[in-house]
């Protein structure tokens, strides 16, 4: 019997789960509010695309620095500090937006952000490996990582409300301070149910050794070449949205919720595909790629969003479908963390593989904002190759390491 399912407080890891869940809710309003705000910000400061672009650089640039660092803080301080710690940066950084009154200000804000929210996913990930079993795993991760879509719900609710009635900089102000709320909660439930069989300090293990490992280089490079996908849909459909179709502030809410309910819709069945899989026999390496895979055709249909022409919802329809198959990718390859390497390598390896995603949405930033300027807006080719890109990182995986097992560290 797996050692997790006899621990005398097994039936707590769906709580943790929730706990995660609600962190990654908040982590993701919190960074989403920027977006919303896109087109306000523009007029009132009169932003370029490129402009903007640059203001999004900036989190990608201290996200891909401290992604890899944030990995080994939390393998150090262990969960419990570890993430309060990340929790108490992201949620004063997000604050900081409201007292931003340049172009510049906002870029200092945004890398504060990057610093602090780098942390969550190592974070998140080494948890569901110290609490869950493995056959369960994808599953826990795909639930957790829906509340990126959630926090991309909400703030879409939630931004409106305050800017509209209190002025833009509320809104930061406002959700902000919802971490708060978690942090008391992590640190209450940990004082009551402290981790019942793992140390809070794991042995460190260093990335000359991660260099080496082939599956180490799949977590970077799959997320090198998907991440910027979900980065663009964060950062760029509210300025899409009205560019193209004329959404103002208030109007941007229907189609934001649709499109990240889909998202989180994706999320919670692409880990629960790979674990029902697990479940029937079939092998870690079959079961997650095969989820993968039928990912990857998920967001095919994405690049023929030119042929919705001026239709809002076929377009709604298409990017829902992509976002969807986007977490459900994304709830599987942070699983390959924790199938790969042994536990006390998880948030250093989580770390490793997330700065391929960061230093790609870092460097794709400003290609967008550029392309957009140059283009006057041709959004079509970015679609396409959004699209596409899932396909070609399963190949590049599945080249690279062929079958998926934990490696001898």
């Amino acid at each position: 019997m797996d050692q997790l399912e006899a621990a005398p407080r097994a039936n707590l890891r769906w709580t943790i789960c929730a706990l995660l869940f609600f962190a990654t809710t908040v982590n993701y309003i919190d960074r989403q509010v920027l977006g919303i705000l896109k087109p306000t910000l523009q007029r009132e400061l009169g932003w370029h695309e490129s402009d903007y672009s640059w203001v999004v650089f900036a989190f990608q640039l201290a996200y891909a620095v401290m992604m890899p660092i944030a990995g080994r803080i939390i393998d150090w301080l262990g969960i419990r500090a570890g993430y309060a710690l990340a929790v108490v940066v992201w949620s004063l950084a997000s604050m900081s937006h409201a007292l931003a009154r340049t172009t510049t200000q906002f870029a200092m804000a945004r890398f504060a952000l990057g610093t602090g929210e780098a942390a969550n996913f190592p974070a998140a990930v080494k948890t569901i490996a110290a609490w869950f079993p493995q056959r369960q795993r994808a599953l826990a991760t795909g639930i957790f990582n829906s509340g990126s879509n959630i926090g991309a719900i909400v703030a879409p609710l939630m931004v409106p409300f305050f800017a509209l009635r209190f002025g833009w900089r509320s809104a930061f102000i406002a959700t902000g301070s919802l971490d708060f709320v978690w942090l008391a909660a992590w640190l209450f439930f940990f004082r009551r149910h402290p981790q019942p069989r793992e140390p809070e300090r794991d042995e460190q293990v260093r990335y000359s050794r991660l260099f080496g490992k082939r599956q180490a280089w799949i977590l970077l490079l799959g997320k090198f070449l998907t991440d910027p996908a979900w980065w663009f849909y964060l950062f760029w459909l509210p300025g899409f949205l009205n560019n193209k179709y004329g959404l103002d502030l208030a109007q941007l809410g229907p189609p934001l919720v649709t499109i990240y309910v889909s998202a989180d819709l994706g999320s919670i069945g692409g880990g629960w595909l790979s674990s029902a899989f697990i479940a029937r026999g079939w092998t870690i390496n079959r079961a997650r790629k095969t989820a993968m895979f039928v990912c990857a055709c998920g967001a095919l249909p994405l690049t023929g969003i030119i042929f919705t022409g001026n239709h809002l919802w076929g377009a709604v329809g298409l990017i829902s479908l992509a976002v969807a198959s986007h977490q459900g990718w994304s709830a599987n390859i942070y699983t390959l963390a924790s199938d790969m390497f042994p536990r006390a390598a998880v948030g250093t390896a989580t770390g490793f593989g997330g700065i391929g995603g960061a230093i790609s949405g870092m460097l794709v930033a400003p290609a967008i904002g550029y392309w957009l300027d140059f283009s006057h807006d041709a959004y079509a080719p970015l679609f396409f190759i959004f699209g596409s890109m899932y396909l070609v990182a399963l190949l590049v995986i599945h080249l690279i390491v062929p079958r998926i097992e934990q490696v001898e560290m």
